[in-house]
């Protein structure tokens, strides 16, 4: 395998470098993929009472009070008169800038419609920006020129870099105490808390679009070969592939283009109970985290995917390529992929679908543990106008609202984030009708998150996940083995991790 720990830093991370550079300038206290896909069709039968239109009214709000946010959040440098008494002639333009597309776009746009019509004091205005990582790069470069939007959607992978910027941006949990919003990290269901939360178990960023991988299977591939229900196990899932190739279905699996490295290191990990990197995954700390890789839970689970793929029973292109059609056009019979994309496969496959928790390690005590969110949170920037901020702090809270929430999860493959809107979901009897939704939902809650189960906190998280890609591909096309493929891919990691460290370890 290439060695590329000598290469440079991709734009992000140099870009996040100046973003550091710039919050110090400021005064702050510290320094700080793959598209989207866009879902199918929008969801039939939903529950229509709990989810029509006119209930997606804005939240009331209280004025804002005289307490100022503690820190250095720019909005305690005094509120102006606008914004306390809420006077103005036209609204207060607010940007957010968003990978969403497609069908996807328009169900958050019709959020923001819903939001800009409820009240007349501020209007949103949501911008595609391109794919989660361009949003990222995208809004590093605004802040450096004092151009940011007022919230950014910052992807999963994003949030260490954007977290450790202090000064970058305002807390949301901050934001909501300003202007009295109800807010508390135990209104977010576990997986979406845990994966946000600081070790003060207070939100910085909004939990927004979350997904987690489960596991899709064509009924009718399985059943035909005798096959009733899909794999508890990944030894069930080896011998089913046995199976399926015996008669004549020769991909049994494949997994997210893009994300295989979510799907099968770091979802595997927490799913299963084991230690992605030290430091738990790095929520205790920056300076001398270190992947854990390179440890007989990886090298036999990418072993297993090796084996299978050499006998064509896995099928994986690369980050670049979608690996969608290769299960909706019948090519493979199961597929580790997001929740995310339910809506997309649903409109898309000719077969009846089932859709399963990932498979566990068998013998494994720990397993099944908890899996983590995907997708991405909503994050308020430092640098605007102190008027804008309770209009962020509105139209977040606005998002989180039960009737908000269970429209987006309705209308997508994403889970409802707040425990308030599975419960609206619940009783409008969404479930019943729409089981496959709920096994995202199951896998996110199944246990308490451990302490190394909460999430992935890594800097530079995509570069990592570049250098993983590279391995997987190594070992699936033959060129390596399972355990020098992770050896020099945690080696690779872990050298980026000490950059991360030296940039933002103070």
């Amino acid at each position: 395998m290439k060695d590329l720990r000598a290469r440079p830093r991709t734009t992000v991370a140099a870009a996040a470098a100046g973003l550091s550079l710039l919050a110090v300038a400021c005064g702050s206290s510290a320094a700080a993929s793959a598209s989207t896909a866009a879902p199918g069709a929008p969801r039939d039968a939903r529950p229509a009472s709990a989810l029509a239109a006119s209930s997606l009214a804005a939240p009331g709000s209280t004025e804002a009070g005289s307490t100022a946010l503690a820190g250095t959040s720019p909005i305690t440098r005094g509120a102006s008169a606008s914004e306390t008494s809420g006077a103005s002639s036209a609204p207060e333009d607010l940007t957010i800038w968003t990978a969403f597309s497609g069908t996807l776009g328009a169900t958050f746009d019709h959020l923001v419609t819903a939001f800009n019509s409820s009240q007349h004091a501020y209007h949103v205005v949501a911008v595609y920006k391109g794919s989660y990582s361009q949003v990222l790069a995208d809004t590093i470069a605004a802040f450096r020129a004092h151009a940011a939007p007022n919230i950014a959607q910052i992807f999963d992978a994003g949030t260490a870099t954007i977290m450790d910027a202090k000064g970058t941006y305002v807390p949301v949990h901050e934001l909501m105490a300003r202007y009295h919003l109800p807010f508390s990290t135990a209104d977010f269901i576990g997986g979406a808390a845990s994966y946000y939360e600081t070790a003060a178990d207070q939100l910085d960023s909004l939990p927004f679009n979350s997904s987690t991988p489960v596991l899709y299977y064509n009924k009718a591939e399985l059943a035909h070969a005798g096959i009733m229900a899909a794999p508890h196990t990944w030894t069930e899932l080896a011998a089913d592939a046995a199976t399926l190739a015996a008669h004549g279905q020769r991909c049994s699996l494949t997994s997210s283009g893009a994300y295989v490295m979510w799907t099968d290191l770091e979802q595997y990990a927490v799913w299963n109970g084991y230690h992605y990197a030290t430091e738990d995954n790095g929520y205790g700390g920056i300076k001398g985290v270190k992947l854990q890789i390179d440890s007989p839970p990886f090298i036999s689970h990418l072993a297993l995917l090796g084996n299978l793929a050499r006998k064509g029973g896995y099928i994986w292109n690369g980050v670049a390529t979608s690996t969608v059609p290769l299960f909706t056009k019948g090519t493979c019979a199961m597929y580790e992929q997001s929740s995310a994309d339910l809506t997309t496969i649903e409109a898309a496959a000719k077969f009846p679908l089932g859709v399963a928790e990932l498979p566990v390690v068998a013998g494994d005590k720990a397993a099944p543990q908890n899996t983590v969110v995907g997708g991405a949170s909503l994050w308020t920037l430092a640098g605007a106008a102190p008027a804008s901020y309770k209009g962020d702090a509105l139209f977040l809270h606005y998002l989180m609202s039960p009737p908000a929430q269970a429209y987006w999860a309705s209308h997508t493959g994403y889970v409802p984030v707040t425990n308030a809107a599975a419960a609206l979901l619940n009783s409008e009897h969404f479930y019943k009708t729409h089981p496959s939704d709920l096994v995202a939902v199951e896998e996110l809650t199944n246990k308490p998150p451990l302490p190394y189960t909460r999430g992935i906190r890594l800097g530079y998280l995509p570069e990592v996940r570049e250098d993983e890609a590279s391995a997987i591909a190594e070992v699936l096309s033959g060129k390596e083995t399972a355990a020098h493929a992770l050896a020099v891919a945690q080696a690779q990691g872990d050298t980026i991790l000490r950059q991360f460290a030296a940039q933002y370890g103070g």
